[in-house]
């Protein structure tokens, strides 16, 4: 049954807007503010001054610029908080976001070709090959991805690759990137429909455009440094120390130390089709081929979130992935439910939960950021420390408060360390996990 808008109708609509004399004022206001500043409760942002009872130490903030890279930076401040801890490194340091971008995109271009070979025999327009071309490539990632790139090229300190102007503004390199690889895929499904998956004409093509993305990636970030001197001075001691022609792997192993392993993505979706202490993996998602698969562990919000301030209270910061432009505020680095009165405003009725916003559409992982610090009341979660990756200048230096029930909300992923989950939840981590779909939104980047 179809529903046509009828003059008649109109003419109610009309009459019932203006029959409403509250109406002009919000238009008013509405018209000349925008919605966000009409709805705007600075009651929000006087409930979530930035002061925590665990607060941990960890330095300047960095700055992603016009880039979608906040799941490296996030991951590499993990580890340079650990390692300005250990080294007494000055609160400037960061690692390279540079040469993990650089590999990220490479992997990328390989990953994307393996997807196309493996898919060639279907349509063009079948949904799984649809969606491998709306995006063969894209600055964003998660967690285990990031694992597979410092397992396969270890790290570098931002001095020995430092930020060129692709990595930090990526559009333009992505535009050509993602025409080259949707070329490529034109000629590569054109070959195993012609000769089969197992033709060497396959792999020696694929080779040739692995090597013709290798020149267009080092043109637009410079050829990633394959050794390096490593120099800083103790910012307690004043002393000064070098450790010369490094590897990256060398480095890592060295300067940060950790076990990857230990690290596992805890997720938290409360969808029918995602039982909780199952763990699950996203079809045709990742960026090493061979490299560490991704693997999330979905628990209820509750333990999702104690693990989290176990982490932090262990004196580690914990690496989460959120919708963060969800009822958030930038300039004042304030994320609550309360910040913006849209129902308030328009009258209306918004409630969704946070399964439906995910099945629906409404929300997804957007981003990721660092819990570097959580505010605990009779040993409960009132609002949490937030480092971001968009500079010192919003905030309160680059560093944001997210309130308890935002977290609950909008908060999909952690990463914790291994060390902090119990038998039950190690056993239920180790499950070899269910496959979802591509486009499942527990499969966005970050």
């Amino acid at each position: 049954m179809s529903f046509t808008i009828t003059p008649a109708q109109l003419k109610a609509f009309q009459a019932d807007y203006q029959a409403q004399s509250q109406n002009r004022v919000l238009e008013r206001a509405v018209t000349k503010n925008g919605v966000r500043n009409a709805s705007f409760d600075w009651h929000a942002q006087a409930a979530n001054d930035p002061h925590f009872s665990i607060d941990l130490a960890t330095g300047d903030v960095s700055d992603q610029k016009q880039s979608g890279r906040c799941w490296m930076f996030a991951a590499l401040n993990t580890m340079r908080h650990d390692m300005q801890a250990k080294f007494n490194l000055p609160d400037n340091f960061e690692l390279s976001q540079s040469y993990q971008f650089f590999w990220d995109k490479f992997e990328k271009a390989n990953y994307f070709y393996e997807n196309v070979i493996n898919t060639a025999e279907l349509p063009h327009d079948d949904r799984k090959v649809a969606w491998l071309m709306a995006t063969p490539q894209q600055d964003g990632g998660q967690w285990d991805m990031m694992v597979a790139l410092i397992e396969k090229y270890g790290v570098v300190p931002q001095s020995a690759m430092p930020e060129t102007y692709n990595s930090s503004k990526s559009r333009e390199i992505n535009e050509v990137l993602n025409h080259q690889l949707r070329h490529d895929a034109v000629i590569l499904r054109q070959l195993v429909n012609n000769y089969g998956v197992e033709d060497e004409r396959i792999n020696q093509t694929r080779q040739e455009m692995l090597n013709r993305v290798y020149r267009m990636l080092a043109l637009a970030f410079g050829e990633p440094v394959q050794s390096f001197d490593f120099e800083y001075r103790d910012k307690k001691s004043k002393e000064f120390y070098r450790a010369a022609n490094l590897t990256p792997q060398e480095f890592f192993t060295k300067y940060v130390g950790w076990d990857l392993d230990q690290y596992v993505s805890i997720i938290q979706a409360p969808t029918a089709d995602k039982a909780y202490h199952q763990t699950y993996t996203i079809e045709m998602l990742g960026n090493v081929v061979g490299g560490r698969p991704i693997k999330h562990l979905n628990l209820p919000v509750d333990e999702f979130k104690a693990l989290a301030i176990k982490q932090l209270q262990g004196g580690e910061s914990v690496w989460f992935g959120s919708d963060v432009g969800k009822y958030s505020e930038t300039k004042l680095g304030l994320m609550d439910l309360n910040t913006y009165h849209y129902e308030e405003l328009f009258n209306t009725d918004l409630t969704m939960s946070k399964a439906d916003m995910l099945d629906y559409g409404q929300s997804m992982m957007t981003h990721a950021m660092v819990l570097t610090g959580v505010d605990l009341v009779d040993g409960q979660p009132t609002k949490w420390k937030v480092e971001n990756s968009w500079g010192n200048k919003v905030g309160t230096k680059g560093y944001f408060v997210m309130s308890d029930a935002w977290l609950d909300q909008y908060c999909y992923q952690i990463v914790i360390n291994k060390k902090y989950l119990s038998e039950e939840l190690l056993a239920a981590q180790a499950q070899e996990p269910h496959v979802l779909a591509p486009w499942d939104p527990m499969g966005t980047l970050a």
